[in-house]
């Protein structure tokens, strides 16, 4: 099984941030609070080709935190207990800034 996964073209492996089930109060989070669709970049490809054969970097970097679409992306299990989402760049809705 491989350990570390390179993402090719200007693909972004993303692991999907869990959201907290309770407050840091003690308060239980309702199964149908609304919650953003966050995730965590894990790996970046070196970006895509334009037509002159310039390679056009991907935006984000490692650690970056982004904000997905609700529905899309590739399943990839990597580890027995880790599941990851490869998307494509222009997938992805945006970067979440602090």
């Amino acid at each position: 099984m491989a350990k570390r996964l390179l993402p090719s073209l200007n693909r972004v492996l993303v692991e999907k941030l869990v959201q907290p089930k309770k407050t840091a109060g003690g308060i239980l989070l309702p199964e149908t609070s609304k919650q953003l669709n966050a995730a965590k970049v894990v790996a970046v490809g070196p970006g895509e080709r334009d037509k002159a054969g310039n390679l056009i970097p991907v935006a984000l970097k490692e650690g970056d935190t982004v904000l997905l679409p609700e529905y899309g992306g590739t399943e990839v299990k990597l580890a027995a207990d880790k599941e990851y989402l490869l998307f494509r760049e222009h997938d992805i809705l945006g970067a979440l800034v602090d």
